[in-house]
Protein backbone atom coordinates (compact mmCIF):
# COMPACT_ATOMS: atom_id res chain seq x y z
CA UNK A 1 0.00 0.00 0.00
CA UNK A 2 1.01 2.95 -0.43
CA UNK A 3 0.73 5.98 0.79
CA UNK A 4 -1.41 9.37 -0.67
CA UNK A 5 -1.57 12.08 0.87
CA UNK A 6 -3.14 14.42 -2.61
CA UNK A 7 -4.48 13.28 -5.93
CA UNK A 8 -5.34 16.41 -8.29
CA UNK A 9 -5.26 17.85 -11.53
CA UNK A 10 -3.71 20.99 -12.31
CA UNK A 11 -0.61 22.62 -14.10
CA UNK A 12 2.71 21.48 -13.59
CA UNK A 13 4.39 24.68 -12.10
CA UNK A 14 7.99 23.42 -12.95
CA UNK A 15 10.35 21.16 -15.00
CA UNK A 16 10.08 20.78 -18.46
CA UNK A 17 6.80 20.38 -18.88
CA UNK A 18 6.09 23.39 -17.00
CA UNK A 19 2.43 25.02 -17.42
CA UNK A 20 1.10 21.80 -19.27
CA UNK A 21 -1.93 19.96 -17.02
CA UNK A 22 -0.70 16.74 -15.01
CA UNK A 23 -2.57 14.84 -12.92
CA UNK A 24 -0.33 14.53 -9.19
CA UNK A 25 0.22 11.93 -6.91
CA UNK A 26 1.67 13.38 -3.80
CA UNK A 27 3.25 11.26 -1.43
CA UNK A 28 3.21 11.09 2.22
CA UNK A 29 6.23 10.99 3.72
CA UNK A 30 10.08 12.66 3.12
CA UNK A 31 13.61 11.38 4.70
CA UNK A 32 14.93 15.07 4.40
CA UNK A 33 13.95 18.19 6.54
CA UNK A 34 14.68 21.20 4.05
CA UNK A 35 14.66 24.77 5.83
CA UNK A 36 12.40 25.78 2.89
CA UNK A 37 9.94 22.50 2.71
CA UNK A 38 7.35 24.03 1.12
CA UNK A 39 4.88 20.14 1.45
CA UNK A 40 5.69 19.95 5.61
CA UNK A 41 2.30 19.18 5.70
CA UNK A 42 2.58 15.95 4.02
CA UNK A 43 5.88 15.20 5.67
CA UNK A 44 4.32 15.08 9.36
CA UNK A 45 4.04 11.45 10.80
CA UNK A 46 0.30 11.68 11.53
CA UNK A 47 -0.88 13.73 8.16
CA UNK A 48 -3.47 12.58 6.63
CA UNK A 49 -3.20 10.70 3.51
CA UNK A 50 -5.44 7.73 2.21
CA UNK A 51 -3.62 4.28 1.31
CA UNK A 52 -3.87 3.17 -2.40
CA UNK A 53 -2.35 0.24 -4.05
CA UNK A 54 -0.52 1.10 -7.12
CA UNK A 55 -3.30 -0.81 -9.33
CA UNK A 56 -5.95 1.92 -7.78
CA UNK A 57 -3.46 4.83 -8.55
CA UNK A 58 -2.94 3.63 -11.92
CA UNK A 59 -6.80 3.00 -12.76
CA UNK A 60 -7.45 6.71 -11.02
CA UNK A 61 -5.03 8.62 -13.58
CA UNK A 62 -6.19 6.23 -16.31
CA UNK A 63 -9.65 7.79 -15.62
CA UNK A 64 -8.25 11.29 -15.47
CA UNK A 65 -7.34 11.57 -19.76
CA UNK A 66 -4.44 13.56 -19.08
CA UNK A 67 -1.20 12.59 -20.96
CA UNK A 68 1.36 13.68 -17.93
CA UNK A 69 1.52 12.44 -14.69
CA UNK A 70 3.71 14.21 -12.05
CA UNK A 71 4.77 12.31 -8.73
CA UNK A 72 5.77 13.95 -5.98
CA UNK A 73 6.15 14.49 -2.47
CA UNK A 74 7.22 14.12 0.32
CA UNK A 75 9.77 11.70 -1.62
CA UNK A 76 7.76 9.28 -3.78
CA UNK A 77 11.26 7.14 -4.13
CA UNK A 78 10.83 6.86 -0.06
CA UNK A 79 7.70 4.83 -0.35
CA UNK A 80 8.14 1.24 -0.85
CA UNK A 81 6.00 -0.32 -3.62
CA UNK A 82 6.51 2.76 -5.92
CA UNK A 83 8.35 0.32 -8.55
CA UNK A 84 5.04 -1.28 -9.19
CA UNK A 85 3.32 2.35 -9.65
CA UNK A 86 6.18 2.99 -12.21
CA UNK A 87 6.12 -0.07 -13.99
CA UNK A 88 2.53 0.31 -14.79
CA UNK A 89 2.91 3.96 -15.71
CA UNK A 90 6.01 3.38 -18.08
CA UNK A 91 4.20 0.44 -19.77
CA UNK A 92 1.29 1.54 -20.56
CA UNK A 93 2.35 3.84 -23.30
CA UNK A 94 0.30 6.86 -23.46
CA UNK A 95 1.82 8.65 -20.43
CA UNK A 96 4.34 11.02 -19.92
CA UNK A 97 5.25 10.41 -16.33
CA UNK A 98 8.00 12.37 -14.15
CA UNK A 99 9.38 11.47 -10.77
CA UNK A 100 10.04 14.22 -8.68
CA UNK A 101 12.61 13.33 -6.22
CA UNK A 102 15.07 15.17 -3.44
CA UNK A 103 18.42 13.41 -5.05
CA UNK A 104 19.43 11.66 -1.48
CA UNK A 105 18.21 8.62 -3.09
CA UNK A 106 19.81 6.39 -5.46
CA UNK A 107 17.96 6.56 -9.04
CA UNK A 108 20.00 3.36 -10.44
CA UNK A 109 17.74 1.01 -9.38
CA UNK A 110 15.15 2.57 -11.32
CA UNK A 111 17.08 2.93 -14.78
CA UNK A 112 15.76 -0.82 -15.50
CA UNK A 113 12.14 0.05 -15.95
CA UNK A 114 11.22 -0.22 -19.19
CA UNK A 115 10.65 3.81 -20.97
CA UNK A 116 11.63 4.24 -17.47
CA UNK A 117 10.49 7.83 -16.10
CA UNK A 118 11.90 11.64 -16.63
CA UNK A 119 13.65 11.94 -12.80
CA UNK A 120 13.05 15.85 -11.85
CA UNK A 121 16.14 15.52 -8.92
CA UNK A 122 16.97 18.21 -6.49
CA UNK A 123 20.21 18.98 -5.37
CA UNK A 124 20.17 20.59 -1.95
CA UNK A 125 22.29 23.80 -1.68
CA UNK A 126 24.03 24.93 1.52
CA UNK A 127 20.98 27.00 3.09
CA UNK A 128 18.57 23.43 2.79
CA UNK A 129 20.65 22.05 5.16
CA UNK A 130 20.89 19.08 3.71
CA UNK A 131 23.49 19.13 0.99
CA UNK A 132 25.56 16.46 3.49
CA UNK A 133 22.99 14.03 2.42
CA UNK A 134 23.16 14.43 -1.64
CA UNK A 135 24.18 11.22 -3.98
CA UNK A 136 26.25 12.26 -6.59
CA UNK A 137 26.38 9.61 -7.79
CA UNK A 138 23.11 10.34 -9.29
CA UNK A 139 23.89 12.66 -11.68
CA UNK A 140 25.72 9.57 -14.00
CA UNK A 141 22.30 8.32 -14.33
CA UNK A 142 20.99 10.98 -15.84
CA UNK A 143 20.06 12.09 -19.31
CA UNK A 144 18.76 14.68 -22.03
CA UNK A 145 14.79 13.74 -20.80
CA UNK A 146 15.95 14.66 -17.07
CA UNK A 147 16.23 17.88 -15.39
CA UNK A 148 18.52 18.86 -12.13
CA UNK A 149 16.83 21.48 -9.93
CA UNK A 150 18.86 23.75 -7.83
CA UNK A 151 16.40 25.96 -5.16
CA UNK A 152 18.94 28.75 -4.71
CA UNK A 153 18.12 30.97 -0.95
CA UNK A 154 21.27 32.93 -1.38
CA UNK A 155 24.19 33.83 -3.31
CA UNK A 156 26.63 31.69 -1.72
CA UNK A 157 23.87 29.00 -3.20
CA UNK A 158 24.32 29.86 -6.56
CA UNK A 159 27.72 30.27 -5.95
CA UNK A 160 27.68 26.47 -4.90
CA UNK A 161 25.01 25.27 -7.59
CA UNK A 162 27.59 26.64 -10.74
CA UNK A 163 30.36 24.87 -9.08
CA UNK A 164 28.72 21.42 -9.14
CA UNK A 165 26.98 22.04 -12.77
CA UNK A 166 30.60 23.01 -13.52
CA UNK A 167 32.19 19.84 -12.02
CA UNK A 168 29.30 17.18 -12.99
CA UNK A 169 29.32 18.79 -16.17
CA UNK A 170 25.38 18.83 -16.48
CA UNK A 171 24.45 21.33 -18.89
CA UNK A 172 25.94 18.62 -21.43
CA UNK A 173 24.54 15.35 -19.40
CA UNK A 174 20.75 16.60 -18.45
CA UNK A 175 18.27 19.69 -18.47
CA UNK A 176 19.39 22.50 -15.62
CA UNK A 177 17.32 24.63 -13.78
CA UNK A 178 17.93 27.37 -11.48
CA UNK A 179 14.65 28.64 -9.15
CA UNK A 180 14.68 31.00 -6.06
CA UNK A 181 13.48 30.06 -2.83
CA UNK A 182 10.44 31.75 -2.83
CA UNK A 183 10.30 34.78 -1.05
CA UNK A 184 14.10 34.64 0.18
CA UNK A 185 15.85 35.27 -3.01
CA UNK A 186 14.80 37.73 -5.74
CA UNK A 187 14.83 36.19 -9.61
CA UNK A 188 16.50 39.34 -10.85
CA UNK A 189 19.62 38.01 -8.28
CA UNK A 190 19.46 34.30 -10.18
CA UNK A 191 18.96 36.38 -13.78
CA UNK A 192 22.45 38.81 -12.76
CA UNK A 193 24.09 35.71 -11.71
CA UNK A 194 23.90 33.90 -15.18
CA UNK A 195 24.49 36.89 -17.02
CA UNK A 196 27.29 37.19 -14.75
CA UNK A 197 28.92 33.51 -15.55
CA UNK A 198 27.61 33.33 -18.96
CA UNK A 199 26.02 30.23 -17.63
CA UNK A 200 24.71 28.72 -21.03
CA UNK A 201 22.00 26.27 -21.28
CA UNK A 202 20.84 27.24 -18.36
CA UNK A 203 17.44 27.70 -17.07
CA UNK A 204 15.85 30.09 -14.69
CA UNK A 205 12.42 28.98 -13.71
CA UNK A 206 9.73 30.31 -11.48
CA UNK A 207 7.21 28.14 -9.30
CA UNK A 208 4.31 29.07 -11.59
CA UNK A 209 1.61 27.77 -9.36
CA UNK A 210 2.82 29.68 -6.12
CA UNK A 211 2.50 33.05 -8.95
CA UNK A 212 -0.98 31.57 -9.72
CA UNK A 213 -1.97 30.74 -6.76
CA UNK A 214 -2.08 31.61 -3.00
CA UNK A 215 1.61 29.93 -2.42
CA UNK A 216 0.42 27.75 0.75
CA UNK A 217 -2.73 26.49 -1.40
CA UNK A 218 -2.74 22.80 -1.67
CA UNK A 219 -4.48 20.75 -4.05
CA UNK A 220 -2.96 23.27 -7.46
Amino acid sequence: MLDVAELFVSINGEGTHSGQLAVFVRFKGCNLSCSYCDTRWANEQDAKCTQMTAREIYDHICKQGIRCVTLTGGEPLYREGISELLSLLCSDGRFYTEIETNGSIPLKPYLVIENRPSFTMDYKLPSSGMEKLMCTDNFYCLDKRDTVKFVAGSQNDLIRAKEMIDKYALCDRCNVYLSPVFGKLEPVSIVEFMKQHRMNNTVLQLQMHKIIWDPDMKGV
